[in-house]
């Protein structure tokens, strides 16, 4: 490693170069082999302590965010906004001055509020890192998504990439069609019309509402769930109508002479945007993500604590 990289914070994946992807993967991939030996704990931030904050409900992001501390010998704080003092009236602001006062390092935040990492990073001194900002950004999961990748992969150019479903509500697909873009794979999205962002084809992305021809196009088939709780579902006639159109089943992937690689951030529904023989076939990445989001958080928490320097 390199001791050139600083990562004081990590807000999003827009603005980030190749190299500096790269380099947070290669970090990334020492730490796993880290957690797939017998003893998974290193003493490599003993003394560093990090606030999860949560203003939204979390499992994946949250639980992997404290694995990975617990990896890496960090103190932690759990912080869930229901309960708190957050439903007496005070603000984010405050809040987490309150926790920073008890001498946290850095704070792992997932809100509601588009650009509210930022919003802190600019007000307060402790290290931020995006569990996920409202439909903006999650960095961290484009991160192991490429991990997954590469992993599998070995080489992004030439990978095509299909994304197909609730685009428009997905900070999860920003953050991977900025990630893809910068490490040279192709991507299409594909959903209706009403599940995509107003200029989403400025990205460069290729766009189409025909779920074969997206599977035609691709190696790897990203699905996403359909939002509920952003009111995705009054985008579409019905759940019964996007499930004929847009569901990812091995009926629809045997139809291909070839293997399609299969991912998705989870939670899954499962029998909406993929079926559970499809999700649970040789050709799915979905769990790999999960033990891959333990490594990348622990080398996103490295970097970010100034484990940079050469070793």
């Amino acid at each position: 490693m390199t001791g050139e990289f600083k990562l004081r914070h990590l807000l999003g994946i827009e603005g980030m170069s190749e190299s500096q992807i790269l380099h947070i993967l290669d970090t990334a991939r020492s730490f796993r082999e880290v957690i797939m030996r017998p003893i998974r704990i290193v003493p490599a931030l003993r003394g560093y302590s990090v606030a999860n904050i949560f203003y939204e409900p979390s499992t994946r992001t949250r639980v992997s965010f404290e694995l990975a501390e617990k990896r890496l010998s960090c103190e932690s704080i759990n912080f869930a906004a229901s309960g708190s003092s957050v439903s007496k009236g005070e603000t984010l602001l405050d809040t987490v001055k309150n926790i920073l006062s008890m001498q946290v390092d850095a704070v792992v935040i997932r809100h509601s509020a588009q650009g509210a990492p930022q919003f802190l990073a600019e007000r307060i001194d402790a290290s931020i890192i995006n569990a996920g900002d409202g439909s903006h950004e999650h960095p961290t999961q484009a991160l192991l998504d490429m991990f997954s990748l590469r992993e599998k992969f070995g080489s992004f150019k030439g990978l095509k990439v299909a994304i197909i479903g609730d685009i428009a509500h997905s900070r999860v697909a920003m953050s991977d069609i900025l990630a893809l873009n910068a490490l040279g794979a192709e991507t299409m999205l594909c959903a209706p019309t009403s599940l995509l962002p107003y200029g989403i084809e400025t990205f460069g992305v290729k766009i189409t509402h025909d779920l074969m021809e997206a599977l035609d196009f691709c190696d790897v088939a990203y699905l996403l769930r359909i939002q509920l709780e952003r009111k995705a579902g009054d985008c579409f006639p019905s759940l019964r109508e996007y499930q004929m159109r847009y569901q990812v089943n091995l009926e629809r992937l045997k139809k291909f002479d070839k293997e399609i690689t299969l991912m998705h951030p989870g939670p899954v529904n499962r029998g909406v945007e993929i079926s559970a023989d499809a999700a649970d076939s040789k050709s799915s990445l979905i769990l790999d993500q999960v033990t891959n989001g333990v490594a990348v958080r622990m080398a996103v928490l490295y970097l970010v604590a100034g484990g940079n320097r050469e070793s």
